[in-house]
């Protein structure tokens, strides 16, 4: 008998690549190319070393307050921790806690590849099932008996969105379970499930600063919910780490989501940026779904994606690949600036 023997051992997430390679065009890991609101900035140059003597506030309300003003919701609907994955961990370990083993909990099997990680972390029983050979999910693979459901919505890597009413529909076929809304990537074109939190109590959404508001530096991630599911979060929360967020970061959040007029501007330049790329990936011989998302989920006709991706990379370009079963041959292309783009496009003419 070994101390090793009582490990909980898991394989870990990989997380993309954060190259110390100086002028690189980074697409790999799906970060906002504009810089965040001009107000985070003014609130950064009027911190002082004397603000880190305390404690941070373990409510966050500052932050908790911001997000409820911006979303119209009551602050009670609203629950923050350190970027989505600590939200979505968290939300793993309070709701996923069936007592049938029989019973498991359900997400594609290709999607956000940390779900299955903090499955096997926290010991939940879960299956991932098959989307359809378009990539897209079929909702009555929701409706069998399980512990719970997990749905990126628009999903990723894929990009692809599954409209609102089938994610209503597969809720309200699951009363008796939790089912999460993944929305990191909803602003870029997605509708949100929100509006759904007042009508379904086992409803939890999702989203984050990472994205759409140039904050992934920052971490932090946010959910919606009734006011009954966001309390038990909480109560995991404060029994597991009452001081999550910092203080710097509950100031900076809360002064990055009060400009909605910045947020919109950055959004649409995302938007117009990749639907500008679209036609030029395809005129090359890629193929891709309609992407809703900061990033375009692409394949070539004719060349592997490990062998564009080799070639991207030594010519300073890193975009994302997946050496995984059906994807191997896709590539990820975060959405950059127009010049990072054009660059992009320009090195693919040259390869291709």
């Amino acid at each position: 008998m070994s101390w090793e023997d009582n490990v909980r051992k898991v394989v870990p997430y990989t997380p993309g690549e954060q190259p110390k390679i100086k002028n690189i065009i980074k697409l790999n890991t799906n970060e906002n190319p504009y810089p965040p609101a001009p107000e985070v900035e003014e609130v950064l140059k009027n911190l002082t070393v004397d603000d880190f003597r305390k404690y941070p506030d373990p409510t966050c309300d500052e932050l908790v307050t911001a997000v409820a003003d911006f979303y119209k919701v009551d602050k009670e609907n609203v629950f923050v921790g350190v970027g989505s994955d600590d939200v979505l961990a968290m939300a793993f370990l309070t709701f996923f806690n069936s007592k049938d083993p029989e019973k498991k909990v359900l997400f594609p099997d290709i999607t956000y590849s940390f779900y299955d990680v903090w499955a096997d972390l926290f010991r939940i029983p879960f299956e991932q099932v098959s989307l359809k050979e378009d990539f897209t999910i079929n909702p009555e693979d929701y409706y069998k008996e399980n512990a719970g459901v997990v749905i990126a919505n628009p999903n990723a890597p894929t990009g692809v969105l599954l409209p609102l009413e089938q994610i209503e529909e597969i809720v309200k076929r699951n009363p008796d379970v939790v089912v999460i809304v993944d929305e990191a990537y909803v602003d870029f074109g997605g509708e949100s499930a929100l509006p759904l939190i007042d009508k379904y109590e086992n409803l939890l959404v999702v989203q984050t600063f990472s994205k759409s508001r140039s904050m992934a530096g920052m971490r932090i991630g946010y959910a919606f919910g009734s006011k009954k599911i966001i309390k038990y979060l909480l109560d995991a929360k404060f029994s597991f780490n009452s001081y999550t967020m910092n203080m710097p970061t509950l100031s900076l959040g809360a002064a990055a989501i009060r400009d909605r007029a910045y947020f919109e501007e950055c959004r649409e330049k995302v938007i117009a940026t990749r639907e500008r790329i679209k036609p030029l990936l395809s005129e090359l011989g890629f193929t891709f779904g309609d992407s809703k998302t900061n990033f375009i989920f692409a394949k070539h006709e004719k060349m592997h994606g490990k062998d564009i991706f080799a070639y991207l990379r030594q010519n300073g370009i890193i975009v994302r690949r997946f050496d995984l079963p059906r994807i191997d041959e896709y590539l990820r292309i975060s959405i950059g600036t127009d010049e990072e783009m054009d660059r992009l496009i320009s090195v693919l003419k040259e390869f291709l």
